[in-house]
């Protein structure tokens, strides 16, 4: 999400931190450093500068210079500075005293309003609301039907033309809000048009659904990927619609971070939502100070845990506990654990959040690819093979890897592999094990994930 800008911005600390004393010279030329790094991540000019000029100030104070670690303490002015900029509380989507609470999305063609709608519903209804879609995207083709698509995936109601038997987005969404009402859900989000550029038509009617809709929240999304075109355009929305907050889609893709770190002092509005990937599961909650951690190489292990609590069951993890005890680990059981982890998100992004991590694999590849491939290796067992991989012997081997289309080689790997990770599996549920000194066994080597 944010690798250039991180790796820039630790290479300026790194000779920061090796100082005993920070003069006024040092500091600006690692000002300068951080600049540069800031303008290359696409952050806007005018912010840039005025962010720079609040560290210099809050750095040349006497408590810095006097300090016996002076590099830590800049360092802490830079990621206070950055919570600052990013905003320094977690905004949400306050829900209306009398349901529903409706949401209007708003944003140029192609940001992804659609698939956030989506995932605006899955993330309300995890949390035991009950959502509701209006589909008033008349201009774009396949919309209505890309919404009715997301709906049918979460079990959720979608409202279009067909139902309002009108092509009038204004009338659609008026209509969508009434329907809402009259079946008791939680939350709805009309999901409007967009256009290439902002044009009056467009703005003449995404207000107008304002005005007859009255919605509790405006949102805009934002590409992150245009970097600053996305925050010029949102400027030129605020202007027009006065939205109350902004989601970043598509952070996990080519977006080098200038979008998140500008579009909130530039619009006074607070980024609300990031998207990071393409599946629905795919969206976070903006906490300015997790992001700043993460933009610092500082890792973020509360979303991480988040994640995972997301994506494991407890009474999954339980089964899995008393086969553990039991010397009863399967590849069955081990495919349910690869589901469940690339469930929690992209390789790349999970490492990102453990401190350290970023640090310490650079230059490496994380590739999502073999969990893939190890997943296509177990679906080419038989069920009787997945409960006794002790019965894998050379044909059984030979029919799997073309099943898989993968090698034999890449079968013995997993197999040898997998009966390393139940050696330690074994070692840790035998009584007494704990507290001898033995330290926690480590992953076999090579194994996915490890």
């Amino acid at each position: 999400m944010f690798d250039r800008l991180t790796e820039r911005l630790d290479d300026v600390f790194r000779q920061l931190r090796g100082q005993g004393r920070i003069t006024e010279r040092l500091l600006d030329e690692s000002l300068r450093e951080i600049r540069r790094a800031l303008l290359e991540a696409d952050v806007n000019f005018k912010v840039a500068k005025e962010f720079l000029g609040r560290v210099r100030e809050r750095a040349l104070g006497q408590a810095v210079m006097k300090s016996l670690t002076p590099g830590q303490q800049v360092i802490k002015i830079v990621h206070d500075e950055l919570v600052s900029l990013l905003g320094t509380a977690t905004a949400t989507i306050d829900l209306a005293p009398q349901p529903p609470t409706v949401v209007l999305l708003a944003g140029l063609q192609g940001s992804g309003k659609t698939t956030i709608a989506g995932k605006l519903a899955l993330h309300f209804q995890k949390r035991d609301r009950l959502p509701y879609l209006v589909a008033a995207d008349t201009t774009r083709p396949a919309a209505v039907d890309q919404l009715r698509t997301h709906g049918a995936t979460l079990g959720v109601e979608v409202f279009g033309p067909e139902q309002a038997q009108t092509q009038d987005p204004v009338e659609i969404c008026r209509l969508g809000v009434l329907q809402a009402r009259s079946r008791n859900r939680s939350i709805v989000f009309l999901d409007t048009a967009g256009r290439n550029s902002i044009d009056e038509k467009m703005m003449a009617q995404v207000t107008r659904i304002r005005e007859v809709c009255e919605p509790d929240e405006v949102l805009f999304v934002a590409d992150a990927m245009l970097g600053q075109e996305s925050v010029e355009t949102a400027t030129r929305f605020h202007e027009a619609l006065a939205f109350d907050g902004v989601i970043l889609s598509k952070m996990e893709g080519d977006a080098r971070g200038g979008a998140a770190l500008s579009i909130r002092q530039v619009t006074g509005v607070p980024v609300k939502f990031i998207g990071t990937g393409e599946t629905l599961e795919a969206l976070e909650p903006f906490h300015p100070e997790r992001v700043a951690s993460r933009i610092l190489g500082m890792g973020d292990v509360m979303s991480l845990v988040e994640k995972a609590e997301n994506a494991f069951d407890s009474e999954q993890a339980q089964r899995l506990e008393a086969k553990m005890r039991k010397e009863a680990f399967t590849f069955e059981d081990f495919k349910e654990q690869l589901q469940a982890v690339k469930r929690m998100g992209p390789l790349d992004q999970l490492m990102g959040m453990i401190p350290g991590a970023s640090k310490a694999m650079k230059g490496m590849q994380v590739d999502d690819g073999a969990f893939n491939q190890t997943e296509a290796i177990i679906n080419s067992m038989t069920v009787v093979e997945r409960q006794r991989p002790q019965i894998l012997n050379g044909s059984r081997r030979r029919r799997i890897a073309r099943g898989s289309g993968t090698s034999i080689q890449d079968v013995n790997r997993l197999v040898k592999q997998f009966g390393a990770m139940q050696k330690m599996m074994r070692q840790m549920s035998r009584p007494g094990r704990r507290g001898r000194g033995r330290g926690m066994p480590q992953m076999p080597a090579g194994f996915p994930g490890a």
